[in-house]
């Protein structure tokens, strides 16, 4: 964010896709599929003149359960993307004020789970299942992406 006469203004920084690439990603949304790329190329109207183009990429997986850990809830029909909510930056930075280093997030309502269409293999997915021992039937919670829940 830039901070100019009390307003903020959203950066998004991007990183190259490959190094000889002048693609650069500026959202990469495990939990929902979407990737968001620019690029400049010329113009339509003046060639000697580039344009930034944007590029956004939707997967949109057809089998999602309304409840992703629960595979007996009902198939999703609804999917929603908010390009806003997409480029939020939740990454807490350090900001100087009055001498002293503040702690500050870069977006507002971070707090808020996201919904997530697919397993984002960064996150820990469980759910129960039966499982019977010494006669006796236990929910016990198994992991649905296991790389993710379990320490190496």
């Amino acid at each position: 964010f830039g901070f100019d006469s009390g307003t903020a203004y959203p950066v998004l920084a991007g990183y190259p896709v490959s190094p000889n690439d002048e693609e650069y990603v500026l959202v990469n949304n495990k939990c929902q599929c979407v990737t968001v790329t620019s690029k400049f190329v010329p113009s339509k109207e003046n060639p000697d003149e580039e344009v930034l183009e944007r590029n956004i990429r939707i997967i949109v997986p057809l089998k999602a359960r309304e409840n992703i850990s629960d595979p007996l809830s009902p198939l999703r029909t609804t999917f929603v993307y908010r390009l806003s909510e997409l480029c939020k930056n939740c990454d807490p930075i350090e900001i100087e004020l009055g001498g002293a280093i503040h702690q500050a997030q870069q977006a507002n309502s971070c707090e808020e789970p996201q919904t997530c269409y697919t397993y984002d293999r960064n996150e820990c997915y469980s759910s129960p299942v039966p499982l019977l021992y010494r006669g006796q039937v236990r929910q016990v919670p198994a992991a649905l992406t296991p790389a993710s829940c379990f320490a190496e």
